[in-house]
């Protein structure tokens, strides 16, 4: 199972993003892989928002529906339990300013024994996550 992160979403929905190029060479080569992908409802909530301030809320809107609508695509919804881990995850590595929706993925991924991520902050690597890469 691989964790996609908002920012593997953004790089590929955003040609300026400076990952773009990268991410499309990363996504392309994960839906041949066949490997189950996940991500959270707090990621979904995240990427939607960044792209209505970066571009528009009507192209956040259209991108949405694709990833709820995903077949490939597993959302992992934030329990109560999974919360009260992200917080101390957040208080741990306050001293990286991590973000809480990344303490939260954090957290899944720990709890779902997910090692691999597609994404671009540098802070999953700081934490003990390695990268989902091209080669």
């Amino acid at each position: 199972m691989i964790f996609i992160d908002t920012g593997a979403f953004l790089a590929r929905y955003l040609s300026q993003d400076q990952y773009h190029e990268q991410a499309i060479r990363l996504w392309n080569k994960l839906e041949t892989s066949q490997q189950s992908i996940c991500t959270s409802n707090f990621v979904v909530d995240e990427t939607i928002t960044l792209l209505a301030r970066k571009v528009s809320y009507s192209f956040a809107a259209q991108k949405a529906k694709l990833i709820f609508s995903s077949n490939i695509l597993e959302i992992i919804r934030v329990d109560a339990k999974l919360e009260l881990q992200a917080v101390q995850l957040f208080e741990k590595y306050a001293d990286q300013k991590v973000s809480f929706t990344d303490c939260v993925s954090f957290a899944i991924m720990r709890q779902n024994n997910i090692d691999e991520v597609l994404g671009f902050d540098k802070h999953f690597e700081y934490v003990g996550f390695k990268f989902f890469s091209e080669n």
